[in-house]
């Protein structure tokens, strides 16, 4: 919670705003399920010390925000009222005491992960995280502290930016930083959601081969648009795996990005080069393995889950990204108040890319 502050007004926007003034949230409130998630009021909050105020411009969905509201994470998804959604951006328009990290007029991404700043993962690093158990970005202000914000390029757009703090960092972990790719290796990745496109940009920038896998001929000629190598459609496809063995010359694949889960992992496995690498992110299909295990140890392949990644992670990430102006693809964007229609297009599998709320 903010503390309440009356010096720390540095903007016009934010002087105007009174104590007692409200902001509009969505929030999951009385009980768990979609039909609790409502379109409320709350105080605005004010920076102490060390924290920075957002006005949030945008924000983007991810499959998590499917989950949080019928309680998906037990526990861990936090307690009512809440506020949902992990991603978004926002300009600063107030900073307390001591804040260096970013200044009034700047845009900041909120990191998912509140405290994760660097090194290994570990239960006190992960358990601070948007959307729940913490309230999350459907806000029209957030006060978070300075340690958990990330100043963005400028080049990207609102929606760009607000895509960024779980699909793209979590592509950037599961490639850059849990595996290093070298140039010529040969990456599959399944579908053509959030994650799926930043992996296949990724890959591209160092040097992969990637082969995307969809169930649409039009997304497959997006996805190639976008630098894919080779394709399989699985719904005409289903033995997507063997299919893949003239792709790679029979050798596997070095990296399976891997978001289907329980119904995809068996082929996974299959197609996998031996000494490769399975990022463990998504479990579109189910959350059982039912993978031969012997497979694993045959071919000594090393499975990886992917928590996202830390704020070290996200700001290389984002060097990388202004360098080569890698532009996240935003597929659609919604209004503040269409939350529930932003959700429900999330939920029809539709999308290309990254679906975003304008603020």
């Amino acid at each position: 919670m903010c503390a309440a502050c009356p010096t720390i007004c540095h903007n016009a926007d934010l002087v105007q705003r009174l104590p007692s003034d409200t902001m509009r949230v969505f929030q999951i409130q009385d009980d768990w399920g979609m039909e609790h998630l409502q379109l409320a009021t709350r105080p605005d909050p004010r920076p102490g010390p060390g924290q920075v105020l957002l006005r949030m411009k945008a924000a983007s969905l991810n499959y998590r925000d499917l989950l949080v509201p019928n309680r998906g994470y037990g526990a861990h998804t936090g307690t009512l009222p809440l506020i949902p959604v992990s991603d978004g951006v926002g300009e600063v328009i107030g900073v307390g005491a001591g804040v260096t990290r970013v200044k009034v007029g700047e845009r900041a991404c909120p990191c998912f992960t509140q405290g994760w700043i660097a090194g290994p993962p570990a239960p006190d690093r992960q358990a601070h995280n948007l959307g729940g158990p913490l309230d999350g970005t459907m806000a029209e202000l957030m006060c978070l502290d300075e340690a958990g914000v990330v100043r963005v390029p400028e080049y990207l757009s609102d929606e760009q930016a607000a895509s960024l703090p779980c699909a793209a960092l979590t592509a950037w972990s599961a490639l850059m930083v849990q595996d290093h790719l070298a140039p010529g290796a040969k990456v599959l990745v399944q579908g053509t959601g959030g994650v799926a496109l930043f992996a296949l940009q990724f890959a591209k920038l160092a040097g992969a081969h990637v082969t995307v896998i969809s169930s649409s001929d039009e997304k497959i000629a997006r996805a190639k648009a976008l630098g894919a190598d080779a394709s399989i459609n699985y719904r005409t496809t289903p033995e997507w795996a063997k299919a893949t063995r003239d792709i790679t010359g029979g050798r596997g694949y070095e990296h399976v990005v891997e978001l289907g889960g329980e119904k995809t992992l068996p082929q996974s496995l299959l197609c996998v080069a031996t000494g490769g690498t399975i990022s463990i992110i998504g479990v579109l299909s189910g959350g059982n393995m039912t993978a031969q295990l012997g497979r694993v140890v045959m071919k000594q392949v090393r499975m990886v889950g992917i928590g996202v990644g830390n704020r070290d992670g996200f700001e290389a990430m984002l060097r990388a990204m202004t360098l080569h102006r890698v532009a996240p693809v935003v597929d659609r964007v919604f209004a503040f108040d269409e939350l529930k229609q932003a959700m429900a297009y999330l939920k029809s599998g539709l999308h290309f890319g990254k679906i975003c709320i304008r603020h």
